[in-house]
Parts: structure tokens; sequence; C-alpha cells
């Protein structure tokens, strides 16, 4: 096993690489094909994702947000089985994915506090669990793959209709190549008390992470999912790129928190949307921690009458990093509601930027949103920006957006110190007093974690 120990990150082990199988280098149709024919998917599967690979091909790296040109596809791997892949137990993993997972929390987090769990080490889930209790319930908690398998119909129904693979250049190739993942499905008034989890291991280097999320919650439903993920610490760069689609029907409630804490050698270019129905409420938790550079807009479409979304969203960039996160919102129907809170902390020369879109369409009366958006500076290296786009069309719309800059304020400082307590443990209470309105949102054990892990990234984080 290989150790690294940089930037206080406590994830960056690896284990060497045992694949069951692993496509040779590079992008092509032939890549394409092969990851389809080893999941045995139905014609119309392979059709899409050669589809999407043209789409692709066809489509240009955005020019705004982050320097995505050190971006090489052909030098990444697209697929990687593991020794073994979908086990019910823990005990019967091979002993370097048991451990990872051991030295995570993954097994502990799954008995005390989760309804049930999905692993996904490199290009497959590892391991599934769910509760007997919600099984009888109906509830469906599997990966992607048996997803396809096991239900074609509603995988077929809902695949790609809230982020086609024309959204964008990295949505079209997760449609190509996108491999695990999590299908899940709530049936009508079920309510999911515990959390589902999955967490997203990548250990081989130069690999791409292309898991496809779809979760579907019946009317009256509500679950809670929850979304980690971390990798080694190489010199050379992987790609993460997921795709994650969500349905909250009426009167349903669907709560997707993610702390993403990859390491500094990751791209991490996601796309997540949720499409909200009458009376039904999205909630986005997003923590990030982690990557080189990170490109993620939550966004909630709310198509009927009185549909509320909620994104919350907390970044905090380092040396070396530049997170370009935020949210969307468009209304789409009368008396509905949004709230987007930013919360971003740059420190060691880092740069974190929002990035936002409030859209009120003309047959959407009687519409709310608010956003805030707040920086934290913590040196006169860092940076950070606010690009907030209101479009409104809508008659009778209440839109508001406040944003704000500063730095650590030097008179709480001064007060804190004074009463004994070490200038870095006085920003790291100032760093979590900022971010306390999205931390607090996470469940309990989740919260803790992502304050540790901030407190990690913040030792020696003040500079001149």
């Amino acid at each position: 096993m290989e150790n690294f120990k940089a930037d206080n990150y406590k994830y960056g082990f690896s284990y060497p690489e045992k694949p069951a199988y692993k496509l040779e280098k590079g992008l092509n149709e032939d890549t394409v094909k092969g990851i389809s024919r080893i999941k045995n998917e139905p014609l119309w599967m392979l059709s899409y994702r050669l589809r999407a690979y043209k789409t692709f091909l066809s489509k240009k790296l955005p020019l705004w947000g982050a320097d995505l040109s050190g971006l090489n596809f052909n030098d990444l791997y697209y697929y990687l089985k593991p020794s073994q892949s979908n086990a019910d137990t823990w005990q019967s993993l091979p002993k370097d994915i048991k451990e990872t997972y051991d030295r995570i929390g993954i097994p502990d987090a799954e008995q005390r506090y989760l309804a049930g769990v999905k692993a996904q080490y490199d290009s497959e889930i590892v391991y599934g669990s769910l509760l007997a209790e919600l099984k009888k319930k109906g509830v469906i908690f599997l990966s992607m793959e048996e997803g396809l398998r096991k239900h074609p119909k509603i995988v077929r129904e809902y695949f790609g209709k809230a982020i086609p693979a024309s959204d964008n250049k990295f949505s079209a190739l997760n449609s190509a190549v996108w491999s695990g993942g999590s299908f899940i499905y709530i049936p009508k008034n079920v309510k999911v008390e515990l959390p589902l989890q999955a967490y997203f291991r990548i250990n081989a280097k130069k690999m791409g992470q292309f898991e496809r999320t779809l979760i579907i919650a019946d009317e009256g439903s509500f679950v809670s999912y929850i979304e980690g993920c971390t990798a080694p610490i190489y010199s050379q760069d992987s790609l993460h790129a997921a795709v994650v689609e969500i349905f909250v029907k009426k009167n349903a409630r669907v709560r997707y928190s993610t702390v993403q804490n990859w390491s500094r050698n990751v791209y991490n270019l996601v796309t997540k949307r949720a499409f909200v129905y009458e009376d039904a409420v999205m909630e986005w938790v997003d923590g990030n921690l982690g990557s080189k550079i990170t490109m993620k807009y939550p966004s909630v479409y709310l198509m009927e009458k009185g549909a509320r979304g909620v994104i919350l969203s907390m970044a905090l960039a380092g040396k070396n990093q530049f997170l370009d996160a935020g949210g969307k919102a468009v209304h789409l129907a009368e008396n509905t509601s949004s709230q987007i809170i930013s919360k971003s902390i740059s420190k060691n020369g880092g740069g974190s930027n929002y990035r936002g879109l409030v859209k009120v369409c003309a047959n959407a009366k009687n519409c709310k949103s608010s956003v805030v958006c707040d920086g934290l500076i913590l040196d006169k290296k860092s940076y950070t920006n606010t690009f907030p786009v209101m479009d409104v069309a809508g008659k009778n719309a209440q839109v508001a957006h406040e944003a704000s800059v500063g730095r650590v304020d030097e008179e709480q400082l001064f007060y804190l110190t004074s009463r004994g307590i070490s200038e870095q443990e006085a920003v790291n209470m100032l760093v979590n007093g900022f971010i306390e309105p999205i931390a607090k949102e996470f469940p309990m054990e989740y919260a803790l974690e992502l304050n540790s892990l901030i407190a990690l990234e913040m030792e020696g984080g003040v500079n001149a």
C-alpha cells in the first residue's frame, strides 16, 4: 500500500491496482462499445451512448469558469472493473477494498445511522445494502446497472430526461461512458427516515469515474441521500464527471447532501438537476473541499405550482485549487419559490467563484427567490468572485440578491486570542461560524466530519 500526506489530506492513500478487467487508455467509439458490451446492455442504451459520444465530440470545452485546457481525454482510463463487484457483505470484499472503506469509516456509519449504502470503487459498485424493512415497503436502492437490468421500463422512462446528453460537454461524456452510480425509487407516501448513502472512491491512476445516479421520489414520499467521495494523491490527473437526475413528484421531498473531498489531482466536473413537481421540495446541500478544479451547479427546475427548491453550497479553496460552484433555480410555474445560499472560503492562494442563475419564466406568476452569497478571504494571495444572473419575466415576482466579501474580523480575532485561544483555533472558530448555516443542514455525524475536515484544511491557513 502506498501512503501519502499532502496538504493535510487524510484520504490520500492507495492500493496497487488489481483489476478484473481494464479497458485500454483513451476515448473512442470502441471504448463506448466496450463498456456497453461488458455490461451486456440493451440495444437502446448502446445507441444512446453512441449518440452521446458524437455529441461530446461536437461540443467545445467551456471558455468560462475554470481553465480546462490541461484535460487530456485520451490520457485517461474510462473503465476499470475491480476484482469484485456488488458484494452483499463487507467481509466478502477483497482485503484492499475492504480496508479502504474501513479507513474511510463506511461500515461503522452503516451500522449506526444509515438505511442503506452503495460503495463504488473506480468504475463499479462493489458493495450494497438496504434495510429489510425498506425493501418490504417497496424502496429500491440498486446500482445503476442493476436498475437498468431489473427495472428497464422505469430507467428508460427517466434516463436522460432531466439532463440530456446535449446539455453540456461533460453530460455528453458521462452519457457515453457512464458506469456505476445509484438507482433509487421511493414509493408513494413512504418516508425513509434514515439516510441512504453512496460513496465514490477513485483508486487507480489517470482514472475517469463517470457514475450515473437516478432518483425518483413518488408522491408524498421522502428520502435523504448522502454522497461522499475521495481519491489517492497522484502526480497524474484524474477526472470525475458524474450526472445526477432527480424527479420529485407531488408533495414529495428529497434532500441530496454531498461532502466532496477529492484529492488535489482530480478534475470534478459534475451536472446535477432536479425536476420538482406540485408542492414538492428539493434540497441540495453541497460541501466542496477537495479537487484541483470543481465546476458544479446543482439546479432545481420548478415544474408545477407550489414547488420549492433550496440550494445550500459551501466551498473551501486552498493552494492550487479553483472551485467554481453555485446553483440554478428555474421557475416554470406559478407560486414557486427558491433559495440559494452560498458560502466560500479562499486561503493560501486558492480561488473560488459563485456562479448562479435565477430564471422566472413569463407564465410563472407570484414567484419568490432569494440569493445570498458570501465570501471569506484569509490572505492576500487568495480571491473570490460572484457571477449572479437574474432573468425575470414572470409577473409579481419577488427576487432578491445580496453578496458580501470580507476577511477574518481582526477585532473578533483579537478578542479570542486575548482570552488565551491560539490564533489558529480562533480562526477555526470564526470559519466554523461563517459556514454554520450550511454545516447545520447535514446530518449530525456528517456535520461533525465536515467540521473536522475543515479544521484539517485550515491548519496554517492564515497568512498576511
